[in-house]
């Protein structure tokens, strides 16, 4: 039997997610686009209603929400703003790894700490001369009795810098390729990190994106998460789960697109009377409504596949690819409903087209997502 219903318990998540939005990130969103600076009073009040490090498991004392309850709650939070929506689910990419890769015993240890005060995580895969080509990597760890070494530099690590713990993905012999990778927890208090913001970005300007440089930094033997070989591996799982929220971020935005379009559509008038009574106008709502209802879909039919531990590679690829695209298109659509008006800053759609083209990017491009697609349809 299908059931399209959300639960009681989904239900009240999506109305909390809601509230929070309207009542947190919309009012400051604009002014930590402008400022370029990450709102951390946002992030301690979505600590304190629960929206934060949400799929930390039971056993290490979280909610453990699964995938499905993350896309309910991912698009109502892009809907207000996808830069602060990105610093909680950057968290949440950063957490996967170790629920991922990690035993227990390691998830208690390092997941437990993120829900005393509030906290987030990060996940650094990307260096300066290989985005898509994560295997090529450059940063290397070298065990030497109990610790291992680490030297290298991260790019474009979201929460980079601030993170409590940063789970740091490197290579400890670069002609083994992949089967020579190891993913380590590396805490903020590992001496030898620095790191650099990178500003200017054109959209996203409230979430941090920074350079990550590690220069022999020390961390136990214990940290690594599996062994020798198995970095990449739980890089590509890790990523094949969180495609599904950024489709939901997605979603929201397109769905906040929307409803500013057709608010002023009724509003502004041309010739006489509202430009909703005109064809032109209708067949771009129509068009921003369609995609919004089958992108949703994807992102519940992957996150369902994720929730219930069924192969979804290829779904996820898919919904990522899709709703990014989609929402891309509405918010271009939004700009031209509003004319001039929708090319500044006095309306907020003109933010969320700079906001979306990032999802079409990070956690592996858009081309990317269709050579995923190719190689699991051609197997």
């Amino acid at each position: 039997m299908i059931d399209f219903s959300l639960t009681d318990e989904q239900k009240q998540l999506q109305a909390l997610a809601r509230d929070f939005t309207r009542n947190e990130i919309i009012p400051v969103a604009s002014e930590y686009d402008q400022k370029e600076e990450m709102p951390w009073g946002v992030v301690e009040q979505a600590f304190e209603v629960g929206l934060l490090n949400t799929s930390i498991p039971e056993h290490a004392g979280g909610l453990g929400l699964g995938m499905t309850e993350e896309v309910i709650i991912g698009e109502e939070l892009a809907y207000g703003c996808m830069g602060i929506y990105t610093i909680l689910m950057a968290s949440e990419l950063g957490i996967t790894p170790i629920i991922v890769g990690g035993t227990e015993q390691q998830q208690r240890r390092f997941l437990s700490p993120l829900l005393e005060k509030p906290s987030l995580a990060a996940f650094a895969l990307s260096e300066p001369n290989n985005g898509s080509d994560a295997a090529a990597m450059n940063t290397t760890a070298v065990l030497e009795g109990d610790e291992w070494v680490i030297n290298g530099t991260k790019m474009w690590i979201s929460n980079g810098g601030v993170a409590e713990i940063t789970v740091v993905f490197a290579t400890v012999d670069k002609s083994l390729g992949h089967r020579g990778t190891v993913a380590i927890v590396v805490p903020k208090d590992a001496p030898g990190q620095s790191y650099n913001k990178i500003r200017h970005k054109m959209g996203q300007r409230a979430s941090l994106t920074a350079e990550l440089v590690f220069e022999n930094v020390r961390v136990p033997r214990e940290n690594v998460l599996g062994g020798v070989g198995d970095g990449f591996k739980i890089a590509m799982k890790t990523l094949d789960k969180t495609r599904v929220p950024v489709a939901a971020g997605s979603v929201g935005i397109a769905r906040r697109a929307l409803e500013e379009s057709v608010r002023y559509a009724k509003e502004r008038a041309a010739f006489g009377r509202p430009i909703a009574d005109f064809q032109a106008i209708q067949f771009k709502l129509a068009e921003m409504l369609m995609g919004i209802e089958t992108g949703r879909l994807m992102a519940l039919k992957a996150a369902w596949l994720v929730d219930q531990g069924l192969p979804h590679s290829t779904e996820s690829a898919i919904a990522k690819a899709y709703c990014s695209e989609m929402a891309f298109r509405a918010a271009t659509e939004a700009i031209q409903v509003h004319g001039g008006y929708g090319y500044v800053g006095e309306y907020p759609v003109e933010k969320l087209l700079r906001d979306v083209k990032l999802n079409m990017i990070y956690e592996g491009t858009n081309e990317i997502q269709r050579v995923v697609i190719a190689r699991n349809l051609l197997k």
